[in-house]
């Protein structure tokens, strides 16, 4: 090999660049951490209601280390994901030393039971509230649908004038109501949006104006429904435990 020049040149060529690159690298590694290129503003966008400025001052004085070029960007972010009420977090450098934060924050539909809370997107976070929330209950994979049929039977109910306060899935993906008005809804399995459609309708233009009070209705009918009084005094002695039926037939 060492009567070879041309071997050798192209040896000693490779070295030459392999040491170039190298010392190219260490004085980029020294310029990159040096204390010259600090982080000196973070800005935090999106429409917050519930993270504080407290909260986001505690993480950038405890997570947020490095300078410009050395945050771990993926490690701020995470930082930020921990705040009970951040859904979402992106983060990103702004030269020559910003750090921008985008967090969009859960927007609370209901609850679920009394261990959390379901955002918009039916899904479940953990954060305080002190909201006049709708509570849902149901299985474990049940959140999203639960949240789903929220909107349609509160839609359909407002025809009625009433509000769900409380919304049940059973484990046999069963359906039931209760109302801002303590009018427990029986819904079953099958046609529920047609049913309480059917039902608001006629509660809305017949059994509102009967000045009686339902507090429960049984929708599980195939050509009507059946409602039930609340109990009166024991002077009068009614049949409490019988409901009233009412049909509702399509036209």
């Amino acid at each position: 090999m060492w009567d070879k020049p041309q071997v050798l040149n192209w040896i000693a060529n490779f070295l030459f660049a392999l040491a170039a690159v190298l010392m190219l690298y260490g004085a980029l590694f020294v310029v990159v951490h040096l204390p010259i290129f600090p982080i000196r503003q973070v800005r935090v966008d999106g429409s917050l209601d519930h993270v504080t400025r407290e909260q986001i001052k505690l993480i950038v004085s405890r997570h947020l280390q490095g300078n410009f070029f050395t945050m771990d960007l993926e490690q701020a972010r995470s930082s930020f994901e921990k705040l009970p009420w951040a859904r979402s977090v992106s983060v990103r450098r702004r030269w020559p030393d910003k750090l921008e934060v985008t967090v969009e924050e859960h927007r609370e539909l209901a609850r679920w039971g009394d261990i959390a809370l379901v955002n918009t997107y039916g899904e479940l976070f953990h954060a305080a509230s002190d909201s006049d929330l709708p509570v849902f209950y149901g299985p474990g994979d049940g959140v999203h649908e639960v949240a789903e049929h929220y909107g349609k039977y509160s839609q359909l109910l407002s025809v009625a004038g009433m509000r769900v306060s409380e919304l049940v899935l059973t484990p046999r993906r069963a359906w039931q109501i209760r109302t801002d008005k303590g009018m427990v809804i029986e819904l079953g399995r099958e046609q529920m949006d047609e049913r309480l459609e059917k039902f608001a309708d006629v509660y809305q233009g017949t059994l509102s104006k009967l000045g009686v009070a339902v507090r429960y209705a049984d929708l599980r009918y195939p050509n009507g429904f059946a409602v039930r009084k609340p109990e009166t005094g024991k002077a009068e002695k009614p049949a409490t435990n019988e409901p009233i039926t009412a049909k509702a037939r399509a036209a």
